[in-house]
């Protein structure tokens, strides 16, 4: 459950947007450490299985706070993301909590087959999106593996700052990071990750809208989509564009 009421972040609103502006400046470390601090249980690391999550599960793991974490289980991820899952939780001693949408039948028998395929963004939005503020519900701030290299509608993130969608906090402590640091981090403390990312794929998400490619090339391909509205664009103060 939540530290705090969330819905009303007023009181301490002033105070964190300062310290915002401080984090900007810090570390990833610093970032993580400061929510952990902060939040404690009320936070929760979002795990995709991508790169940025074996720095993020390692950081949160050196922290020593107890940050939650927390996945999509969409019901058609990769068998490599699912072995991943299992790894990440026997390699950093956590359970990951899974939240799940409706069943795929019940999306079939509401929405047609392959829902993916005739209208990817609702499919997201049952998948992932609903999904997501169940989890985000729960919580007094979140953790994400966004990068600003990573896609233009990700260029602004900041560190840390208040979630206008989700309404609350949200940390992206690799906003800064290059590709080439979180690979340097992985190969430095010899962590595991998604064997996929050895197969040409930069970007990994559900197995039907996932292809290999460069950036987030490979998400969505021949789609006017690049986002599965997770992360809808990010402005500089933190909120989010809807």
């Amino acid at each position: 459950m939540s530290t705090t009421d969330h819905t009303d972040p007023t009181p301490n609103r002033a105070e964190l947007e300062a310290q915002a502006a401080s984090l900007e400046s810090g570390s990833a470390s610093d970032v993580v450490a400061f929510v952990g601090e902060r939040f404690g249980a009320g936070a929760s690391l979002a795990c995709s299985f991508q790169k940025e999550e074996s720095v993020l599960l390692h950081l949160v793991a050196q922290s020593g706070y107890p940050v939650r974490v927390f996945a999509l289980d969409t019901g058609v991820l990769f068998d490599e993301t699912y072995a991943t899952w299992k790894l990440f939780e026997e390699r950093f001693g956590i359970k990951i909590e899974p939240y799940r949408g409706i069943s795929l039948e019940q999306q079939a028998a509401e929405h047609g087959e392959a829902l993916w395929s005739t209208d990817p963004t609702a499919c997201c939005g049952i998948r992932k999106v609903a999904p997501l503020k169940a989890a985000l519900g729960e919580l007094d701030a979140w953790i994400t593996g966004v990068r600003r290299d990573q896609s233009p509608t990700r260029a602004n993130a900041p560190k840390f700052g208040w979630d206008e969608a989700n309404n609350l906090w949200k940390a992206s402590p690799l906003a800064d990071w290059s590709d080439k640091q979180v690979w340097d981090y992985i190969a430095a403390h010899d962590l595991p990750y998604n064997p996929l990312h050895d197969t040409g794929y930069s970007s990994i998400g559900c197995t039907h809208c996932t292809n290999p490619g460069e950036g987030r090339e490979g998400r969505w391909a021949g789609a006017d989509k690049t986002e599965c509205g997770l992360h809808p664009g990010e402005t500089a103060t933190g909120g989010a564009i809807t």
